[in-house]
């Protein structure tokens, strides 16, 4: 049985929306196994002086749970 979780972040760049994606599902798989999709949440820019100085994208990452090793000698 597959059971998956979401942990949301939020990124930054001061490129572009699509970098601060990249760069949070970047860091997220670096920390998460099993993702098996990300939705984009929310996207944002901070602005100084009238200018986009920041791109922010909220992303959530869908992730699988991996079995317990209880759950797995249960079955035996």
């Amino acid at each position: 049985m597959a059971i998956a979780s979401i942990s949301t972040l939020t990124s930054a760049s001061p490129n572009s929306w699509q970098e601060a994606a990249e760069l949070g599902f970047a860091r997220a798989s670096d920390t998460l196994r099993g993702i098996t999709g990300i939705k984009l949440v929310e996207e944002k820019a901070r602005v100084e002086d009238d200018v986009i100085v920041e791109f922010l994208v909220t992303l959530q990452v869908i992730f699988l749970l991996e079995e317990s090793q209880v759950e797995d000698s249960e079955g035996d």
